[in-house]
């Protein structure tokens, strides 16, 4: 097989992590990173294009003249999950293009929550109860009456900020206020969920989905989970302060044995993927759940439709296998037959943040990394909110204008980047990921110190 040329939609450390794994392949040529960022534009083999994704026609443009005469099976990969809610999946495949990611109907699984919830009812998927309100005095009213801890989510995508845990009903109520009357989300926040607290440890369970209704009659389709991981969201040490993107991962996550999967996987996954059958989707890309393991066995929170940020930085450094031909097992229907394995071990990924994140911060602060002290550890920097400094005067390179070439980083995002190392046990993982964050520098930087120590992503709100 000639190598290929692959890209990548999206901007984030997930994007990056998925270029760095694709970039390892034998099989890959080039990556592409549409539009990438500040480490994306440095790291072997990849090339950043500067189109915004918000631009589905554009990008869509960027894919098939990038790919324009490239050897067969080359791929795109869409990291996030709004170009997938707006269809951009369909869009790739209607130009000929191979595409890793769901189409959009496939999508709705998390560009609603109340679809979701409506799809997990209809196939048994096992979940926290709920209930769905497009009137605000509805959902005051219901959770006046519950009177005790609820979950209030907002049913669009709001970019991480649409779900509040609520100790009461008096923030309950102001959650529906925030959402439905002063419409911070805008059109996100028209409906809300109201659901179920549920306590326990939650785990995040990544997973390559292969699904066709040709798959499925033929009896090829599948949902495959990898490695358990774990997320921090909570700002500070102990799982306390504001809600955020995600302050760092750890995985496998621990307190999941064997008797946990196996419900997840008669309860969650097997569910699931009936559902996709029935449904008719064509979904072949990858699928994000979000599950809560309380003493009545695992309840599926939420589906993404993507892989997690920042899981992503610390489960695919644990493949033992190449990504690339996973990627092509998931979009060729073979993902039954494919060798996944595993490394014997754990990765821990903290993630630094700029101050005053996940509120307003600075941007265009320089960033040091001293990759000679992260590669001694045998650690990976993965950028999420840093970009090329061209005031430097370094040019931006590409007969179109829109190539980019390597430059000094400035900060250009809440979440800067994520340090993430391999470690036999989980205090050596955590130990080689903090000395790389000890490489890198910016004014204001903030970290957890705590990620994937037992206990620290047991929010203390409550």
């Amino acid at each position: 097989m000639k190598p290929m040329k692959t890209i990548v939609i999206g901007s984030g450390g997930r994007e990056h992590a998925i270029a760095w794994s694709l970039a390892r392949s034998p099989l890959i040529e080039e990556v592409i990173c549409i539009p990438g960022n500040g480490g994306t534009a440095s790291e072997h083999k990849c090339r950043n294009v500067a189109v915004p994704v918000a631009e589905t026609a554009r990008v869509v443009e960027a894919c098939s003249r990038e790919l324009a005469g490239s050897p067969a099976g080359s791929f795109v990969v869409v990291g996030p999950e709004d170009p997938l809610a707006v269809g951009m999946a369909d869009r790739l495949a209607e130009a000929g293009l191979r595409v890793v990611g769901p189409r959009q109907a496939g999508a709705a699984l998390e560009a609603s929550k109340d679809t979701a919830k409506r799809f997990m009812k209809k196939y048994g998927v096992a979940c926290a109860a709920s209930d769905t309100y497009g009137s605000a005095g509805e959902a005051i009213a219901r959770v006046k009456e519950i009177n005790g801890p609820v979950v209030v989510k907002a049913d669009g995508l709001a970019a991480g900020k649409g779900v509040v845990v609520a100790p009461d009903a008096e923030t309950a109520v102001g959650a529906i206020r925030e959402f439905m009357v002063d419409a911070t989300l805008g059109s996100a926040g028209s409906k809300v969920v109201i659901e179920e607290y549920l306590e326990g440890e939650e785990v995040s369970i990544l997973a390559a989905v292969s699904v066709t209704p040709e798959l499925a009659a033929a009896g090829k389709a599948r949902v495959v989970p990898f490695v358990t991981a774990r997320d921090h969201k909570r700002l500070n040490d102990g799982a306390v302060g504001p809600n955020t993107g995600g302050m760092g991962a750890i995985a496998p996550a621990d307190g999941v044995d064997e008797a946990v999967l196996a419900a997840f996987r008669s309860d969650i996954l097997e569910p699931t993927l009936r559902g996709l059958i029935a449904e008719g989707f064509d979904y072949r890309g990858f699928i994000f759940f979000g599950v809560m393991v309380t003493a009545k066995g695992p309840k599926l929170l939420e589906y993404n439709v993507r892989l997690g940020d920042p899981e992503t930085q610390a489960v695919l450094p644990l493949m033992d296998f190449d990504f690339a031909r996973m990627c092509a097992a998931i979009m060729d229907g073979s993902l039954d037959s494919f060798p996944f394995a595993w490394k014997r071990g754990y990765q821990c990924a903290p993630v630094a943040v700029s101050r005053g994140y996940p509120g307003s911060y600075p941007k265009g602060l320089p960033l040091s990394i001293d990759e000679a002290a992260v590669a001694r550890l045998g650690a990976k920097v993965f950028v999420a909110g840093a970009q090329q400094d061209h005031r430097a005067g370094v040019p931006s390179g590409g007969a179109d204008g829109l190539s980019s070439a390597p430059a000094g980083l400035v900060t250009s995002g809440g979440r800067v980047l994520a340090a993430s190392a391999f470690g036999k046990t989980v205090e050596e993982a955590r130990t080689r990921a903090y000395e790389a964050l000890g490489a890198v520098s910016f004014e204001g930087m903030f970290y957890r110190r705590d990620i994937g120590l037992p206990g620290a992503a047991v929010s203390k709100t409550l």
